[in-house]
């Protein structure tokens, strides 16, 4: 078993390139399927969780090519095969795939998918939507789900949740449906938009995008294109969230501040000072307060997904910090690892109450992958040496995540335990 080793207390100072964004490129992957002729996708990033989705692609039949920072998809001899089960569940990604498949073959099993347990994630949404479309869904006994349909046909139909992977999936499934679909309550994320992007790109018609309401014209055949993939808005404010923790200096490349407008907010509000250049983010901190309270929500709401490096970074500062979490019920599983590490928490129900303090080396363990980069960020501020396993979980989001922080002055490496 892996383990990083990470010695704290060191400023964090340097410049780092923010990687294409992993919560977008799985969907733009899947998306590739529809195609008849090669998807380029520039900036994809090399994660444990965009090589289980390019073996589920391998396996339906589609082509691969990897290059640095690209990908290339040919699924012109794809075929309606059933997803390899320890793949399919082993990843949630996995659910992008129903869309793609039901479009171009009428036909998508799905194992129900894995990932982090941070509480009710609903497959229902993405199923039901489906069936508004035309799509018949049949469960089976060893807990699969088959989905079928001779014919998708648009209509007006609304989501009870923006889900942003529901709206993923419904956006690839109608844009080959019969007629328009119109999309209600439609999540807004930067993903989306990306989505929309590489599907207009391959010949669809989508309008939209970034609002509540998404309208989608049918179109009977979609081609290859090259795409460049949005920056990794969650990567880009954890780096901004250890360079505050550490009090350190950074300075983010190929990043895009819309996307970031709350966690900035926070951080200026906490004492940091953040400067924007163009596609660059400059962030100095010298002293941090308290970040008051802070609420997660769909975007453009502060993103869950920030969420537990936010109370690493919080527990370092000089005051207190509230954070309510509305997205997931679980995901807390980083907070008992925290106090490990001296940190001050009190939990009731969805509300996390921080007093920042010193913190201290602890060996602890990730069990989902943003819990996990809570933990990193806490050892790289904390004083004496932390061991963190779990690695996996990390793994799946953040790419060389040893040799990211060490190019920014860290202590810290990675080995077999």
């Amino acid at each position: 078993m892996e383990e990083l080793l990470i010695c704290g207390g060191r400023r964090l100072c340097g410049v780092s390139r923010i990687p294409g964004a992993k919560n977008a490129a799985l969907p733009l992957m899947a998306a590739s399927l529809m195609a008849e002729s090669p998807v380029t996708l520039l900036n994809c990033p090399d994660l444990l969780d965009t090589a289980r989705m390019e073996g589920l692609l391998s396996g339906l039949g589609c082509r691969l090519t990897r290059a640095p920072r690209a990908l290339t998809v040919d699924a012109a001899s794809a075929r309606a095969a059933d997803m390899p089960t320890a793949l399919a569940g082993a990843m949630r990604g996995s659910l992008f795939l129903l869309g793609p498949l039901l479009s171009r073959f009428g036909r998508a099993e799905l194992t129900p998918p894995g990932g982090c347990p941070i509480g009710k994630r609903p497959v229902d949404y993405h199923l039901r939507a489906l069936e508004e479309l035309g799509a018949r869904v049949a469960y089976r006994p060893d807990g699969r789900v088959e989905v079928t349909a001779s014919r998708l046909t648009g209509r007006e139909l609304r989501l009870p949740y923006p889900s942003v992977g529901a709206t993923e999936n419904l956006m690839m499934a109608a844009c080959r449906a019969e007629g328009t679909t119109v999309l209600e309550n439609a999540a807004r994320e930067p993903e989306i938009l990306d989505l929309q992007a590489l599907l207009n790109e391959m010949g669809a018609r989508i309008t939209g995008g970034g609002t509540t309401r998404l309208v989608i014209e049918g179109v009977k055949q979609l081609s290859g294109c090259e795409h460049r993939i949005i920056p990794d808005r969650i990567i880009a404010g954890s780096l901004l969230a250890a360079a505050a923790a550490t009090r350190g200096e950074i300075t983010l490349r190929g990043v895009e501040a819309n996307h970031l407008a709350e966690p900035l907010r926070y951080l200026r509000q906490a004492g940091c000072y953040v400067e924007r250049s163009g596609d660059a983010l400059w962030l100095r901190c010298d002293v941090l307060r308290g970040l008051g309270t802070i609420t997660t929500g769909p975007y453009p709401a502060f993103p869950t997904d920030l969420q537990a490096p936010f109370c690493a970074l919080a527990a370092t500062a000089r005051g207190e910090t509230q954070i309510v979490e509305t997205v997931f019920e679980d995901r807390f599983h980083h907070l008992p690892e925290l106090v490990k590490m001296g940190a001050q928490i009190a939990r009731v129900e969805n509300r996390v109450f921080l007093t920042g303090g010193e913190l201290h080396g602890a060996a602890v363990e990730a069990r989902d992958l943003r819990g996990g980069m809570a933990l990193v960020l806490a050892a790289l501020a904390a004083r004496g040496e932390s061991r963190i396993v779990g690695l996996a979980h990390i793994d799946r989001g953040y790419e060389s995540v040893d040799n990211v922080f060490s190019a920014l002055g860290a202590c810290i490496s990675r080995k077999e335990n």
